[in-house]
């Protein structure tokens, strides 16, 4: 069983990759041409497309003392309708920028994140028997990049199933596979993705199978001060 900061480093690596800060950011909003999940927020990058950003956004607007829980909450529906005019809706990008600087969006982001992509990257892993908090890591980046299933057959295929190839050599074999994969997939948008991969791999390499800190991960530097950091800006 990981131990909670080992959770922490495997969430903060995630983090990295989609907002380039240890602890996440909150308040970031994001649009990229291409991208098939539309408009993303918040700590981990949750998608519209996905209807993840419904459920957030909902989860935000019934906790108690949500101070932006008014403006939010008349978006709800199309939220759900997965309306992507939303996209390039001003006052909506706007205050979802504001609520991320509510500790209640960041509690209900927390919490959002380990019920929809951490806790079914855990059972995963414990259904294959994988008890390192390296492949916790790449397991959950793929439950919030996608496609975690797919990249899981195809690596089986090739390299057999992961209780029979063991957990290192398994997870070794599905970084690389997903990086050929990311690599030439026709999206642009994603083929720009192989840095998620190219640093797993160099922890790999670098034998750190525990995620002992401090680590460096795409310029970042992930330590215990900058995850016990009260507020995201501070990473």
């Amino acid at each position: 069983m990981l131990s909670e900061l080992q959770k922490k480093t495997a969430q903060a690596i995630v983090n990295v990759f989609e907002t380039g800060r240890a602890r996440g950011d909150y308040a970031q909003v994001t649009l990229l041409p291409g991208d098939p999940g539309h408009l993303t927020y918040g700590r981990s990058q949750t998608t519209l497309a996905s209807g993840n950003l419904h459920l957030l956004i909902k989860a935000y607007c019934e906790a108690p003392n949500a101070s932006r829980a008014e403006v939010l909450r008349p978006y709800l529906d199309r939220l759900a309708a997965i309306d992507f005019s939303l996209d390039r809706d001003p006052p909506f990008r706007a205050a979802l920028k504001e609520a991320g600087g509510d500790p209640v969006m960041e509690n209900a982001q927390d919490g959002f994140f380990d019920r929809a992509y951490w806790a079914p990257a855990a059972r995963v892993a414990g259904a294959f028997g994988f008890s390192t908090a390296l492949a916790a890591a790449v397991i959950y980046d793929s439950h919030v990049h996608g496609s975690w299933s797919a990249l899981r057959d195809r690596t089986s295929r090739v390299h057999g199933d992961p209780e029979k190839a063991g957990e290192r050599p398994w997870i070794a074999a599905y970084v690389a596979e997903r990086r050929e994969w990311l690599a030439t997939h026709p999206n642009a948008l994603l083929r720009r993705t192989v840095y998620r991969m190219d640093a797993f791999e160099a922890v790999i390499k670098a034998g750190n199978w525990p995620l002992d800190l401090p680590l460096r991960v795409c310029g970042v530097s992930i330590d215990e001060a900058a995850l016990s950091c009260p507020r995201p800006n501070c990473s």
